[in-house]
């Protein structure tokens, strides 16, 4: 008779770091990537609100109306359930500034259905028209359409890999299409040896 196995889990405190990865990148990378991303993105802008009509009256503090296309992955690796979860920690912190306001996820995959557009092609002058007149028509007017993609780069030097994650932020106007970007990368290395960190990132390894 085989053995059974067995798998045991718990809970992790708020205060407890997250597990890294040991073949990939995971919360210990993604997470600290969205983090550092959005707020570069949403420090260095400087906008106002066009979103609301001319013959509107401000009531208060006005924000500007983001519509978040999606991620789009271009690393090595795949994001699995990340995707998802990347696009929703984006989102939400968005949402959590007073300036800057992210439409339903539900409405701006509606419109894109309904305009039979990709994300990239929304950059197209008449098909950006196109999809803020459908989204304008269904309640939710947009200011900026963002656009978030994950790259990486790896360097591999014996049993060794170094992987560089970038994660690029790309705010678009959609006035005048100008547009911001802002990135955050975090370096992490993989290694099959336990002393495969030291021998490449010790002081003594230093330009070897």
């Amino acid at each position: 008779m085989g053995c059974r196995g067995f798998q045991y889990g718990h809970l992790i405190r708020n205060d407890q770091a997250d597990m890294v990865g040991s073949h990939a990148a995971g919360s210990e990378v993604y997470n600290s990537l969205v983090d550092e991303a959005v707020a570069r993105l949403l420090g260095s802008c400087q906008v106002m609100p066009v979103s609301a009509s001319a013959n509107e009256i401000p009531t208060g503090p006005q924000s500007c109306k983001i519509c978040f296309v999606g991620v789009e992955n271009k690393s090595a690796e795949e994001l699995a359930d990340f995707k998802d979860q990347i696009y929703q920690m984006i989102d939400s912190k968005i949402n959590q500034t007073y300036t800057f306001e992210a439409g339903s996820r539900r409405m701006v995959d509606a419109a894109l259905i309904e305009t039979r557009l990709r994300p990239d092609a929304l950059l197209v002058p008449g098909n950006m028209q196109l999809f803020t007149s459908v989204l304008q028509r269904q309640g939710q007017p947009i200011d900026y359409l963002l656009y978030a993609t994950l790259t990486s780069g790896t360097t591999e030097r014996n049993s060794s890999t170094q992987r560089n994650y970038l994660l690029t932020l790309e705010l678009v106007d959609t006035r005048t299409g100008a547009y911001k970007k802002e990135q955050a990368e975090i370096r992490k290395g993989y290694h099959r040896s336990p002393l495969g960190r030291l021998a490449n990132y010790s002081l003594w390894s230093k330009g070897r």
